[in-house]
């Protein structure tokens, strides 16, 4: 069974062709590292599929339906988190403030949903954050909190826009077993945004790499290649491979170190 399903999709954002009639099929209960130069629109794409950016022409189906018609089964964690710096709410409260994706704020909370929000907490392993301030959590915990937001409803489909920005190497590969560990458990699909793979090697089932309004989605091996990767940048790419890790370079320049600020 196939989670998305591009057919001939055409999508533009800001002036700019993010994808020009792609076609390509993404499996289900897989974990996709989703990659791209600034600009390429990986950002753009995760709200294509949630229906927040039309589609100019093609198709994109997700979870067997029109992307945007039923996002009940889609987490999303996106990528401007300016509000945990300044919400005063602990753990629990930030959690349940998700509750009804549609609005902000807290709802009125019942017994089923208690369940679910303690639920989602404990997935995550961020029982002990549930008191705590939201204030005083680091960025590794506050992480587990945006991932616990984000699997309320038991969603099919987890949305991941950049969630190792701002974290140093060891929470950033806390957050990546976190993820896979979750994704094998509930067997759900998920889309990684990041800006370089070596974080990710050991977690992804497969590659979508964007580029030049294409995408490639194959293997670490089928896509993170000099052949594919010139394509995709538009100019010629080396890549090389030294002790486990990858570096992608242009020229002397290695692009993926380029690449931290926010794209489209």
């Amino acid at each position: 069974m196939n989670a998305i399903v591009f057919d001939q999709l055409l999508v533009s954002f800001a002036h700019r062709t993010i994808l020009d009639h792609v076609n390509l099929q993404i499996r289900d209960q897989q974990f996709i590292a989703l990659l791209g130069a600034n600009g390429a629109g990986k950002t753009t794409l995760l709200r294509t599929l949630l229906g927040l950016v039309p589609v100019r022409s093609g198709s994109v189906t997700v979870l067997g339906a029109p992307a945007g018609s039923d996002n009940r089964h889609i987490g999303y964690v996106p990528q401007t988190r300016n509000l945990l710096n300044t919400a005063r709410l602990c753990g629990w409260d930030f959690v349940a403030s998700a509750l009804h994706g549609d609005r902000w704020g807290l709802p009125r909370i019942g017994k089923a949903a208690r369940k679910e929000i303690d639920w989602a907490l404990d997935t995550v392993g961020a029982t002990e954050l549930a008191r705590r301030p939201l204030m005083e959590t680091s960025g590794g915990e506050r992480q587990r909190l945006l991932l616990a937001q984000a699997l309320l409803g038991h969603p099919k489909l987890l949305l991941l826009d950049e969630p190792l920005i701002s974290l140093d190497p060891h929470h950033q590969n806390k957050t990546i077993q976190l993820v896979k560990t979750v994704q094998q458990e509930l067997g759900i699909t998920v889309l990684f945004s990041a800006h370089e793979i070596n974080p990710l090697m050991g977690a992804v089932d497969q590659v979508l790499y964007l580029g030049k309004g294409q995408a490639a989605l194959g293997s670490v091996d089928e896509v993170i290649t000099s052949e594919v990767l010139s394509r995709l940048y538009g100019t010629q790419i080396e890549v090389l491979r030294h002790q486990g890790r990858i570096f992608v370079m242009a020229g002397a320049s290695e692009v993926e170190k380029m690449e931290h600020s926010h794209d489209a």
